[in-house]
């Protein structure tokens, strides 16, 4: 792959760790020992049987605490201190030809699984206040489909499944603003 198809996919990877950590870790090593993709040496790792067991354990976990109200929360709040180590690292270590990383990737793949993180974690905040809980099952469901369909649409399309990525996210935000709007409206509204 080209350096810049690389850059999508490390972009894509920490937006995506972000989101849903160990399903992405187990992915990306799911992906290299099957041989959909030469993982660069720093990504090595995840195809260990070890890093997969443990990967594929801990996505089965989350995916079940993701889908109750208020657990899901709880759990999004501690995992903030493994989303952003976890998406710098996957953003460096895919512009890594030779192992080391680079500070600059290092940042932006911080960055950039903070802000998807920071996403999640506030939407499903905000869908929590909801009574019923199919908004919850929704929103967790939708991220688990969108994690697993770009992870596959990365191998072939890197920059395609960037684009949908951001797309969604973009969508997301306005939707939280829209939601947001309304929940302001319906308290000015009772006060």
């Amino acid at each position: 792959m080209s350096e810049p198809q690389l850059f999508a996919i490390g972009i894509l990877l920490a937006w995506l760790a972000g989101v849903r950590v160990y399903l992405t870790v187990f992915g990306v090593g799911i992906a290299g020992v099957l041989g959909w993709l030469d993982l660069p040496p720093a990504l090595e790792a995840a195809q260990s049987p070890w890093v997969l067991g443990v990967a594929g354990v801990l996505a089965v976990v989350e995916f079940l605490a993701d889908k109750i109200p208020g657990v899901d929360s709880v759990w999004d709040l501690v995992h903030t201190l493994a989303r952003v180590p976890a998406g710098a690292f996957l953003a460096a270590a895919t512009l890594s030809p030779d192992g080391e990383l680079g500070a600059g990737m290092l940042a932006t793949g911080a960055g950039v699984a903070l802000a998807s993180h920071l996403l999640k974690s506030g939407s499903r905040a905000l869908i929590n206040t909801s009574p019923e809980p199919l908004s919850n099952w929704t929103a967790s469901a939708t991220e688990d489909t969108v994690t697993v369909g770009a992870l596959a649409l990365a191998i072939t399309n890197p920059w395609l499944a960037l684009a949908l990525v951001l797309g969604l996210a973009a969508f997301a935000i306005g939707g939280l603003v829209w939601l947001w709007r309304k929940l302001f409206r319906r308290a000015r509204a009772r006060s």
